[in-house]
């Protein structure tokens, strides 16, 4: 499974950083790691920067699976750990989902 790490210009998108957010997203989604060619993770300040307390951290996956249109989704958090962990949480839950049902069909 190949990740790949985008961050727009609010967020630092350091190597450890990348490195710690591949390992974060191949871990929660290992389980599927055969049927997964490549996922996206596009990291965003929806406040571009400004201090606020809201949940203004959005992570965006894209996960693209044998056999299937991609998958995307997105989801906010107040820092990059609870965006990209609740991506990764909710992404996992989709592609189970997902192959659950064409195993049904």
């Amino acid at each position: 499974m190949q990740v790949q790490i985008h961050t727009d210009n609010h967020i630092e998108g350091t190597e450890a950083m990348a490195q710690w957010a591949s390992s974060t997203i191949k871990t929660a989604l290992a389980r599927f790691s055969g049927q997964i060619t490549r996922v996206e993770a596009h990291l965003s300040d929806e406040n571009g920067g400004k201090k606020n307390k809201e949940e203004s951290i959005q992570c965006t996956l894209e996960a693209r699976l044998e056999g299937h249109q991609p998958l995307v989704l997105k989801h906010q958090g107040a820092n990059l750990s609870q965006a990209l962990e609740g991506a990764a949480d909710k992404m996992g839950r989709l592609i189970d989902s997902t192959l659950g049902k064409t195993a049904r069909v």
